[in-house]
C-alpha cells in the first residue's frame, strides 16, 4: 500500500466547509469532537500521513478549483 497526502493539514470539518463552500452548497458543519468516524473516535492526528507518506505538491485549494 502507497499512502499520498498532500501538503495541507486540515482538521476534518474544515475540509468539508471548503468542499461545500466550493459547489456554493449553504449547509453548516456541526462539529462534535465525540462523534465517531467508522466506530472511532478521532484525535487531531488520527487521519494524518504517516511518517513514509508520498506527499504530493497540489494543495486543496487547488484541487477543489480544478473540480468545477
Amino acid at each position: 500500500m502507497v499512502e499520498v497526502a498532500g501538503p495541507d493539514t486540515f482538521p476534518l470539518d474544515e475540509v468539508i466547509r471548503k468542499g461545500l463552500a466550493a459547489k456554493n452548497d449553504p449547509r453548516e458543519v456541526v462539529t462534535d469532537v465525540h462523534s465517531r468516524y467508522f466506530g472511532a473516535e478521532l484525535q487531531e492526528d488520527t487521519l494524518l500521513p504517516g511518517p513514509d507518506a508520498h506527499i504530493a505538491e497540489t494543495r486543496f485549494a487547488d484541487w477543489l478549483a480544478r473540480q468545477r
